[in-house]
């Protein structure tokens, strides 16, 4: 589990080569931002799964809930059980697959919502509440197929589904629901052909007075997209975090990034041309060079397909990282920046002065999506809470680590 540290001496950050900053005021305001969007009857779901994205699940839930979501989405039963053992009392889904009786028996103790994709399913989950002796019927969600060809049962089969898990005793469905393979293309006809899919799968069930109480279909970019598709319920889980799902929906809500990387210069040193940096000398130096080395690598999330690629922010400049990144460091070109220390902040992902790298930015370098990014930071590095976009306790060296 990743909280985020809130102490006023911002000490973990004090301490650390590297960090994490995580701004709840723009994590609030990207939840607010997309309930604007959104019909006073549907709900908000926050899917925190993956460690909220990197961001930290147990405060992103607490910040995201207090902001106006009413659901979150995890993808396994272990991290909707830690966001229970942290008090957090708001229904929780899990959307990925769930087989075996432990899990059920684990759902099922910690109060959490089940994907049903399979009438087995539902068969053994209400054989482990017989089990159990539940009191109360237990809430599940039942997922279709539409077109993503991943987990749910065949569209065209809805009404089977949905009439076979009703006769069972202890189940209570919730929803019914699908998953969009290309919502974040420009092309919406592969989109609109899944719409159409889990809406003939609607009618069918309705004609037969078998309709589930809730209907969702959405994710990020479905709800910028197209408010047709948010239905009773969107699942938010890139836009959360600020970062849009495709360059054509930028315009259609104002987000703010939440996430900032930073790490400390922790040694400068002057090279001659010639002088190979790193493992395997990828980069030689063609000229006098002032290296700096930045306390983060490859172990902490920075990709080491990137080397040699990479622009960070050092006192407001962008400057290149040179050489292969490695597990715990890397290198960066400072020549052009005076006055430099060791225990300078390098900027890897955020704002400083007039420049911003995203997460986008490495994606694109990288051939890769801005959800692997984010993803990737592990949990080494700190999260620390930041409620302004610029924290001036953090923005200079701190005393006695490093001079």
């Amino acid at each position: 589990m990743l909280s985020w540290d809130q102490t006023p001496s911002l000490q973990p950050m004090r301490c650390s080569r590297a960090w994490v900053e995580i701004n709840s005021l723009a994590l609030r305001h990207n939840v607010q931002q997309i309930k604007g969007l959104l019909a006073p009857h549907t709900d908000l779901m926050a899917v925190v799964k993956a460690d909220a994205y990197g961001h930290g699940a147990v405060t992103v839930a607490q910040v995201a809930l207090g902001a106006g979501a009413s659901w979150l989405g995890v993808a396994t039963v272990p991290e909707g059980i830690e966001l229970r053992a942290a008090g957090i009392q708001a229904p929780i889904l899990v959307m990925g697959a769930v087989n075996s009786r432990e899990e059920l028996e684990a759902i099922a103790r910690w109060r959490l919502q089940p994907t049903l994709v399979m009438p087995k399913q539902a068969l053994v989950f209400s054989e482990v509440l017989s089990s159990l002796a539940a009191a109360r019927p237990a809430g599940v969600h039942l997922k279709l197929d539409t077109g993503m060809s991943r987990l749910g049962f065949p569209w065209a089969e809805a009404v089977e589904f949905v009439r076979f898990v009703r006769q069972l005793p202890h189940l209570r469905i919730v929803s019914l629901y699908s998953h969009l393979a290309t919502a974040d293309s420009a092309d919406p006809s592969i989109m609109k052909q899944q719409q159409q899919r889990f809406t003939t799968a609607v009618w069918q069930l309705q004609a037969e007075q078998l309709r589930p109480p809730r209907l969702h279909l959405a994710n990020s970019a479905a709800s910028l997209s197209d408010r047709s598709l948010h239905y009773d319920m969107v699942r938010i889980g890139l836009a959360l975090y600020g970062s849009y799902p495709a360059s054509h929906l930028r315009s259609t809500v104002d987000l703010q990034t939440v996430m900032q990387v930073k790490a400390r210069l922790t040694h400068l040193k002057d090279i001659q041309p010639g002088t190979g940096v790193s493992y395997g000398h990828q980069f030689v130096a063609d000229h006098p060079m002032r290296l700096g080395v930045v306390g983060i690598g490859y172990a902490d999330g920075v990709p080491r397909s990137l080397s040699n690629r990479l622009q960070v922010l050092v006192k407001g400049q962008l400057v290149r990282q040179v050489g292969a990144i490695t597990m715990d460091q890397l290198m960066i070109d400072v020549t052009s920046i005076a006055g430099l220390q060791e225990g300078d902040i390098v900027t890897l992902l955020g704002q400083d002065g007039d420049h911003q790298i995203t997460a986008d930015d490495w994606a694109a370098l990288g051939n890769t999506i801005s959800w692997e990014i984010l993803c990737g930071f592990k949990h080494r590095l700190p999260r620390i809470a930041i409620d302004r976009p610029l924290d001036l306790a953090v923005s200079t060296p701190y005393p006695g680590d490093f001079h």
